[in-house]
């Protein structure tokens, strides 16, 4: 168990055994309820109120004619509709065509090759994306705290079902996922469909369970049949803001390797002459031509290559409870990487995970969503060790012209990480993130960023961020 649920454990005298009693009837009751609340629609849900307020006044007014022809009315359409649902068959199959990637709040829209295997023609049908099942695991049941709840009462508290709630709540990996237009195919017919949905979490979406919905022609019920289709898999992007312009701090520095780490725009390595061979020249430098000419090795000679290469330092560390802000800080961090000039210098992301981590995009590098990639597949760390991440930033602090740090917060490890880097001689500037105003008891460094007004503190950020030094 890691250190974080430990604090927590020690924080909240909730015995165990409560716990995992609630878990367990919060998880069987979820099943049924998800099953009948995807099968029965909001005017079967009606139709079943009538029918039970109708039933109710029978007892009073029994010789009611009013009374008994609504509830015949009402349970005859239900009695049909309830056959009618079961009678309905699909047998398709499905190929979906997904995009690369999709971006946390964005509609994601992607095209289905649907086949109808069956003998009969499949109409007034509509094909939907189910989520994985985003009930959570028992460790997270009992570690994770709904934000506010000390603030509820000892009932709410004690049942912790409003923790369910915004568990469930925030582990759904997308919203939507049904097709707008029904499916009409003839036996052996192939059309294309489209499906819409909004991924609210980052990271590796398993797509696995598509299901053709066949309702009843009151739209009372429906049947829901999984479809013949493979399982494919989305990367989800973190969500990104708008940043107004500014500039990082700090000049270009030479970097070694000439052109093989730039582009041609600006000073970037650029042909300036003939010379001897020596010992470690790259073999693309050789110029074959002089060499067969004069017998001996001669290699181009290239102009010194200065541009600037930033780093971008994202901190890892969080408790449980502080996921939001952690999610807040992997999205600053994923707005800066596409906002910075990735044709006109390098960018370093250093992280943590499980150790020390630096990949390396932009000019004649890697594309920037290599980064995005890395950033939407990042995980929290539960023990604070900054010293690994403290040995990479200051083992490349020469090549680095500065470095944007974003923290999950402040407290003595992080200002003790800053300091090391002042001290290292590295030109830092600092994002501090944390919910609500900025605290006026501790002397936070850098920029405060509040994680529920986000967007408008970044757009407040000033044109050339200060440094620490």
């Amino acid at each position: 168990m890691s250190s974080a649920a430990t604090e927590t454990k020690r924080q909240s005298p909730r015995p165990e055994w409560l716990d995992r009693t609630l878990h367990r009837a919060y998880m069987k009751s979820a099943g049924p309820r998800y099953f009948f609340t995807r099968r029965i629609l909001p005017a079967g849900v009606g139709l079943a109120a009538v029918q039970v307020i109708s039933c109710g006044l029978l007892i009073g007014y029994w010789n009611n004619d009013a009374v008994h022809q609504i509830f015949s009315l009402a349970f005859a359409i239900g009695f049909i509709a309830f056959f009618w649902m079961l009678a309905r068959r699909a047998n398709i199959r499905a190929i979906r065509e997904l995009p690369r990637y999709g971006t946390v709040d964005e509609v994601l829209r992607y095209h289905l090759h649907v086949t109808n295997l069956a003998r009969r023609r499949l109409s007034h049908a509509w094909l939907s994306e189910t989520a994985p099942d985003p009930r959570p695991n028992y460790g997270d049941f009992r570690f994770s705290r709904e934000p506010g709840e000390h603030e509820r009462n000892w009932f709410d508290r004690t049942l912790a079902y409003y923790r369910w709630k915004w568990l469930i709540y925030h582990r759904r990996l997308f919203e939507g996922g049904k097709a707008k237009l029904p499916l009409d195919l003839a036996p052996g017919e192939t059309k294309m469909s489209t499906i819409e949905f909004i991924p609210l979490r980052r990271g590796v979406t398993q797509l696995e369970d598509l299901r053709v919905l066949l309702p009843d022609p009151f739209g009372l019920l429906q049947r829901c049949r999984r479809t013949q289709t493979a399982t494919s898999t989305l990367t989800v992007l973190p969500k990104r803001y708008r940043l107004p312009n500014f500039e990082m701090p700090g000049n270009t520095r030479f970097q070694i390797g000439g052109d093989a780490t730039a582009n041609a725009i600006g000073n970037s390595g650029e042909f300036v002459g003939l010379r001897d061979y020596r010992p470690g020249d790259p073999l693309r430098q050789i110029h074959w031509k002089s060499w067969a000419r004069t017998g001996r090795p001669i290699v181009k000679e290239l102009e010194d290559t200065f541009y600037p290469r930033y780093g971008l330092i994202l901190d890892t560390f969080s408790t449980p409870n502080e996921r939001e802000i952690f999610e807040a800080a992997v999205s600053v961090a994923a707005s800066f990487v596409v906002t910075l000039d990735s044709g006109e210098s390098l960018l370093d992301l250093m992280f943590i995970k499980d150790k020390a981590h630096m990949v390396t995009a932009g000019r004649g590098v890697a594309r920037t969503e290599t980064l995005l990639e890395v950033l939407a597949g990042v995980h929290s760390e539960s023990e604070p060790a900054f010293e690994p991440l403290t040995n990479l930033v200051l083992k490349h602090r020469e090549l680095l012209t500065s470095c944007l740090v974003v923290l999950c917060g402040w407290d003595s490890h992080r200002a003790e990480f800053l300091q090391n880097l002042e001290r290292g001689g590295v030109l830092c500037s600092a994002l501090v993130l944390g919910i609500g105003p900025r605290p006026q008891d501790a002397p936070i460094p850098g920029q405060w960023l509040n994680v529920h007004q986000l967007e408008q503190d970044l757009h407040r950020l000033p044109r050339r961020l200060p440094t620490l030094n």
